[in-house]
């Protein structure tokens, strides 16, 4: 699926529906955001009981569970995304840019932003 017709499709499933290019930070997008932050713990913690449980060996069903916490994270990103006014097609091809030039200069590793 496409990035911007996911993004598009996905907007039914906000409660709060049709925001989009937000000047401020108020409950709606404090919510989308602190959403990114609990999916994300969610996907590392079936992450940490396959390597706790099962010596990380990922099962058929490990990996749809993990899948179903990624799609969960995608949803808030999009729609975190979708509250700036941002496409997530602009956020994967910035991600590639910047991803690009780091490489291009020797810093794939490293810390901070600007590197």
């Amino acid at each position: 699926m496409d990035l911007d017709a996911y993004q598009k499709a996905i907007v039914k499933f906000d409660l709060n529906k049709n925001i989009e290019s937000q000047d401020k930070i108020d409950f709606a997008f404090l919510d989308k955001i602190l959403g990114l932050s609990g999916e994300a713990g969610e996907v590392a913690d079936k992450v940490k009981k396959v390597i706790r449980d099962q010596e990380g060996k990922l099962s058929v069903n490990d990996k749809k569970a993990i899948s179903y916490e990624l799609g969960d994270l995608l949803w808030y990103l999009a729609t975190s995304a979708r509250y700036l006014g941002i496409s997530l097609e602009q956020v994967a091809s910035e991600n590639i840019e910047k991803l690009e030039s780091r490489l291009n200069r020797g810093k794939i590793s490293g810390s901070g932003d600007e590197r």
